[in-house]
């Protein structure tokens, strides 16, 4: 029985379409950021974009170059990060293909989207999440089932608290009444996706399935991540003078510290190369 490698190589494919959602990603952001007057969206807006756009830019994009380079080395800890940045990325250009009003950056927004949507579905296909149990066999998951809970919760409340009685009333919700948007597609996005990943993650990882890990290590990383890129664009709005309640601003930074704090834990616990490396037969008697 030979060990098998801590992560899957990653083929050219995937080194490929990574490489060129990096520099995809600048451009977009570099546009976005110093272009005077390239969003044609509602000023309202405006500010998320540029939030949103900083935070890409500053943490995200290094840190899909970093995780990049460690998956392509074996590294179970940076193919872990690796698909979690795919994830934040794959949300924030879905957003941008539908929610932003269409400007030069359209097929770059639509290219993106494309291209992290396929490279995550393959790269969580590709990891075989025994290995990754098996890593973190003795590791305590109470931390991480609760917190993907109460982020399901609370991102299902704070939505359905905006969309359900404009719902019943048949008008506009808050958050695009003063925009052209037809529909809220961030909470379209988050009702239909976001929250019921976290709850299935949580679930599985209650029951220490090994799925379970492989989802709580992407969502943790994509959740923290968003969360940070909500607190950018907050900063944003209020230096736009646009009034944000305080238990919102208290809301995500608890979440995004508490997020930053277990996605370093899970992270720290995956062991490094060569420490990670297990039997394919080992991994699979532990999941039983």
């Amino acid at each position: 029985m030979s060990a098998t490698q801590s992560a899957p190589r990653l083929t050219r494919p995937y080194l490929a379409a990574s490489t060129l959602t990096l520099v995809l990603s600048v451009v977009a952001t570099v546009v976005g950021l110093f272009v005077p007057g390239f969003y044609r969206d509602a000023t309202v807006l405006l500010p998320q974009l540029y939030g949103q756009d900083l935070l890409t830019l500053v943490v995200a994009v290094p840190a899909l170059g970093a995780s990049l380079y460690a998956a392509n080395a074996g590294s179970l800890r940076g193919y872990v990060v690796w698909l979690g940045v795919t994830g934040y990325l794959l949300y924030t250009y879905a957003s941008y293909a539908f929610l932003t009003a269409f400007n030069e950056l359209y097929l770059v927004y639509v290219a993106l989207f494309g291209l992290t949507l396929f490279t995550l579905v393959g790269g969580v296909a590709r990891i075989d999440p025994t290995e990754l149990r098996a890593a973190l066999d003795d590791h305590p998951v109470r931390a991480y089932v609760a917190f993907q809970l109460l982020v399901a919760v609370l991102v299902a409340l704070l939505w359905l608290a905006e969309v359900g009685p404009a719902s019943l009333a048949g008008t506009r919700p808050p958050s695009i009444a003063e925009t052209t948007l037809p529909v809220p597609v961030i909470q379209s996005m988050d009702l239909a996706v976001v929250v019921p990943a976290f709850a299935l993650s949580a679930a599985l990882l209650r029951r220490r399935r090994p799925w379970g890990y492989v989802f709580t290590g992407v969502l943790l990383v994509k959740g923290t991540t968003l969360g940070l890129a909500v607190l950018a664009m907050i900063a944003f709005m209020l230096r736009d003078g646009q009034p944000v309640p305080l238990s919102q601003i208290v809301l995500f930074a608890v979440l995004s510290v508490a997020g930053l704090a277990l996605v370093t834990r899970f992270v720290r616990a995956i062991p490094g190369r060569g420490a990670a490396t297990t039997t394919r037969v080992d991994a699979e008697a532990r999941a039983d």
